[in-house]
């Protein structure tokens, strides 16, 4: 059997842990940053952030040639601690919050699909980080 690969990608953004959560969980600012270039946009979002709740994002160029779906079920859900969930084809995704002196430290850890290359993977995922972080910074509430 083989063994599914796990990949972890990690920022720490400077803002409150209880930013970061609002930032990475409610649709209106998940369509805001959940891309991994300015070329892409999420037009759809929806989160339903509990235990056996589900979410969706839709994902495309701007320019309409591709885009996808990604979605999956919650496994695992303590507020400005960790999130866990299943996606659709069954890889699991974990993703950590750690509050140190005003910044927030995101991990995120998951198992890697067999289509793309892994470091394809980790690049996409860590530009999508980045550009939350990047969100989250600039953005005021």
């Amino acid at each position: 059997m083989e063994t599914t690969k796990k990949v972890t990608v990690e920022s720490t953004i400077n803002a409150s842990i209880e930013k970061v959560w609002e930032f990475w969980t409610e649709p209106t600012h998940i369509k805001k940053w959940n891309s991994a270039s300015d070329d892409w946009h999420t037009p759809i979002a929806e989160n339903d952030l509990r235990v056996g709740g589900e979410f969706r994002s839709r994902m495309e160029a701007k320019d309409g040639s591709f885009g996808f779906d990604f979605g999956g079920i919650y496994d695992q859900v303590e507020k400005y601690q960790v999130i866990a969930y299943t996606l659709g084809d069954g890889r699991k995704v974990n993703i950590t919050f750690r509050e140190k002196d005003n910044q927030t430290e995101v991990i995120e850890t998951f198992d890697a699909e067999s289509t793309n290359p892994v470091e394809f993977q980790q690049q996409g995922w860590q530009a999508i980080l980045d550009n939350f972080k990047k969100y989250t910074e600039q953005t005021n509430i």
